[in-house]
């Protein structure tokens, strides 16, 4: 990081304490407030290039909500809140602000089914009157949303060119075998073209459950590490393996989101509330890299987090040049490695600016987003590496991030200084040999998709994803209990 971005870091830093917060508010249950919230808890943010064959001219961006769903969670399921506004953020120039805006909206309608019951009209209990297909004539209350676009203060709204208008159908969750037989292409029938205001080709969306794609050894994690950090990276379950999550997944094609000769973009997403008098938003849930408000945020500034902007974000510049994790790992298992020495400014690039030569901007304002250099062809699933740039593949994380991407693993070894010297230096310049220790949590996926699974050790064959829109597996379904084993 140069001495300019250091400096204008310190100007942030100092001015931020003056600025009103939003409100008090990512990823799975982190911050105080957001637990209390799960309809607005951003759970993961996903932004690569598009791998899918004929789709390699597109950028995929997915925000996952709700958190830890379990399949049988009936009998009203994980409905997203009316109430709120749900965005994706786009920054093309670099300066840590939104320049297109992305902002999907819902609406419940219940229709109000009842049964004749001994002469007496009664009012069904239950969300569904019958098996569910894609008319949702059966379907006792039914989602809509609205997507609109917020480019330079100006609102347009994304047209359905599949069904013609501007509302989009959310699918009913994966409720079980015998209401949706066939989920997946059920689901199938909730992905939408789009028509994307200046535009020239179509995009596409789905809003919809999903099987979790977030793979951790969770509770061992958050236990003061309760394993072996330097042990198998397939040794471990993946605790969240029978979850799923609800995912806002658009496709958008390259020209419609870089500007200029500039090909890095950088993302996020977050969740509203409206205050008080209804003429203004609390925003209440900030997602874009991974795991920063759960491993690097401090506890008394993750709500503050969620509530905040990447343009303010120099407030918690501390947090990223002397972390957190280090310590914790150090002190856990200190005759293992070396904690790199303050100031990170190798965790500043991870985070805050992108790395130089990969996904930094022309002109960069440090901001926590996650960052994408989209003249990079992305990797077909059969060679992604899961370890992203740091196993060689420089179309993965941190260089945005694919449902594949090990990002526990990765971060692991990034906070233990796997980028010292390569991308800038630990504090003092140091070329010790203990940095960047292979750790892991022991969780791994099974693979990029099916077809290039592989399973061993406590891996579980339900950990893939699909190689296709909108890439998160198809949820797993509330009954049988136990399908294909994947909660025993």
């Amino acid at each position: 990081m140069n001495t300019n971005a250091l400096s204008r870091f310190a100007l942030l830093a100092a001015t931020a304490t003056t600025l009103p917060l939003c409100a008090l508010a990512s990823s799975h249950r982190e911050a105080p407030s957001i637990a209390g919230l799960p309809r607005l808890d951003g759970t993961d943010f996903y932004m690569f290039r598009s791998y899918e064959p004929g789709r390699s001219a597109y950028v995929t961006l997915i925000a996952n909500y709700i958190p830890l769903q379990d399949p049988y969670g009936g009998p009203n399921y994980f409905n997203l809140d009316p109430n709120a506004v749900y965005k994706i953020h786009v920054d093309n120039d670099g300066d840590a602000d939104s320049d297109l805006t992305f902002e999907f909206s819902f609406k419940t309608i219940e229709k109000n089914f009842t049964v004749n019951a001994n002469g007496v009209k009664t009012a069904t209990p239950l969300i569904q009157s019958g098996q569910i297909d894609a008319s949702g004539a059966t379907l006792n209350v039914q989602q809509t949303y609205t997507l609109t676009l917020v480019r330079h203060g100006r609102r347009e709204a994304v047209r359905n060119e599949t069904l013609g208008g501007d509302v989009f159908l959310k699918p009913a969750d994966n409720i079980g075998t015998k209401t949706i037989p066939d989920y997946e292409r059920y689901a199938a029938s909730f992905v939408y073209d789009v028509s994307i205001p200046g535009c020239e080709a179509p995009g596409r969306v789905f809003v919809g459950q999903r099987k979790d794609g977030f793979v951790v050894n969770l509770g061992e994690v958050f236990d003061l590490v309760n394993l072996n950090p330097v042990g198998p990276r397939d040794g471990e379950p993946n605790t969240i393996s029978d979850k799923n999550v609800t995912s806002l997944a658009l496709e958008v094609p390259i020209s419609c989101l870089t500007r200029g000769k500039d090909p890095v973009i950088g993302g996020w997403t977050t969740a509203s509330l409206p205050d008080g008098d209804g003429d203004h938003w609390k925003q209440v849930s900030r997602l874009g890299m991974p795991l920063v408000n759960e491993l690097v945020i401090g506890l008394p500034d993750k709500d503050k987090f969620n509530a905040s902007h990447p343009l303010n974000d120099g407030q918690f510049l501390h947090y990223v040049t002397n972390p957190f994790l280090p310590v914790l790992l150090n002190s856990e298992f200190g005759s293992a490695a070396v904690i790199p020495a303050s100031p990170r400014n190798d965790l500043v690039a991870v985070f805050l600016t992108g790395v130089k030569g990969l996904n930094q901007p022309l002109k960069v304002t440090p901001g926590e987003m996650l960052r994408l250099n989209t003249s990079l062809q992305p990797t077909p699933p059969a060679t992604q590496n899961d370890l992203g740039v740091l196993g060689g593949d420089l179309a993965g994380f941190p260089n945005g991030r694919r449902p594949y991407d090990d990002v526990v693993d990765i971060t692991l070894r990034a906070a233990e200084g796997a980028l010292c010297g390569a991308i800038g230096n630990c504090g003092a310049e140091t070329s010790d040999p203990n940095h960047g220790l292979p750790y892991t949590d022991g969780a791994r996926a099974a693979g990029p998709d099916a077809a290039h699974e592989h399973v061993t050790g406590e891996i579980k064959a339900a950990d893939t994803y699909l190689p296709f829109f909108p890439y998160l597996n198809t949820p797993l379904p509330g009954s049988p209990n136990g399908l294909n084993g994947v909660s025993k």
